[in-house]
């Protein structure tokens, strides 16, 4: 198990890798216990064996990120009703942990067992498309290799496309995989993503901002709190297509049945009225009989 080190004892080097977030992270109100693990780089001979291996060239940004720390984690907490709850979270997979995301099938599953490389088609598809580029296949077509496992919403992968068998590949994106197992583009190279990630403070589901849904209310909340100058609200589809996100309720139709009609009111203030008469006949029959 490879050693590490926790804290901030060495500010200089985790200012240098955190692009001065983690000063940041501190002078929040609320924020507490802001951990960056540290890590020895990886040697070379690992990077050549990863690539061996995988038949992929790393690309030039993460070699070199790969040379400086052997992965990358920074956790931070927020204090809620003097309780501390774990927030942010950024995870970088070290090359040891930078496996393929579609493994051969084990010896031990069955012959005509469902894979990952079933859910693509067998039909022609259109390669590029109007909201960006082509999605990565889960069969020989792509290479994916998982950089962050999203704390189990989704995994955020380096994806060579357009693969072919005993041919290196040199071309590599970014791209987040929901637990629906639909591609969403997060950026072109992994300085971008970087800086995104650092960006957005590791904040939970921060990734889910680039799918059609979005992130989670409570995910909103705490992003509106931290990160109120980036933070938007993007419509949804139901707001695209001119419904309300939630149901209207109509109190008169929901309660109609349970709604006082004034007509009982009437009847009630009629028996009231012949009460009064009668009461009135009773006191001058009592006056008469006094008289007598």
């Amino acid at each position: 198990m490879e050693e590490t080190k926790e804290g901030l004892t060495c500010k200089g080097v985790a200012e240098r890798l955190t692009l001065g977030i983690t000063r940041v992270l501190e002078s929040m109100p609320g924020v507490m216990d802001v951990r960056f693990v540290e890590r020895e780089p990886a040697e070379k001979r690992c990077l050549l064996s990863w690539e061996q291996k995988n038949t992929c060239v790393l690309p030039e940004d993460l070699r070199d990120f790969y040379l400086t720390t052997d992965g990358f984690t920074l956790t931070w907490s927020a204090k809620l009703e003097n309780e501390s709850v774990p927030l942010g979270c950024m995870v970088l997979n070290g090359v040891a942990n930078l496996r393929p995301l579609c493994q051969s099938s084990s010896v031990f599953s069955l012959p005509n067992a469902p894979s990952l490389a079933d859910l693509d088609w067998d039909e022609e598809q259109v390669e590029e498309s109007e909201c960006g580029p082509a999605e990565p296949h889960f069969d020989s077509r792509s290479r994916i290799f998982e950089l962050d496992p999203c704390s189990g919403n989704g995994k955020v992968c380096l994806v060579y496309k357009d693969c072919t068998k005993g041919v290196v590949a040199q071309k590599c994106e970014v791209w987040f995989l929901d637990r629906s197992l639909y591609w969403h583009y997060l950026t072109p190279s992994f300085t971008a993503y970087y800086r995104l990630m650092i960006t957005n403070l590791g904040l939970p589901e921060w990734q889910n901002a680039f799918t059609p849904y979005g992130p989670s209310p409570q995910a909103k909340q705490w992003a509106s709190l931290y990160q109120p100058l980036s933070f938007h609200c993007e419509p949804s589809l139901a707001d695209l297509a001119g419904e309300p996100p939630v149901n209207k309720l109509d109190p008169s139709k929901a309660f109609r049945g349970k709604a006082k009609l004034p007509a009982p009111k009437k009847k009630q203030s009629a028996q009231g009225g012949v009460g009064g008469t009668t009461k009135g006949q009773g006191s001058s029959g009592r006056h008469s009989g006094g008289r007598r």
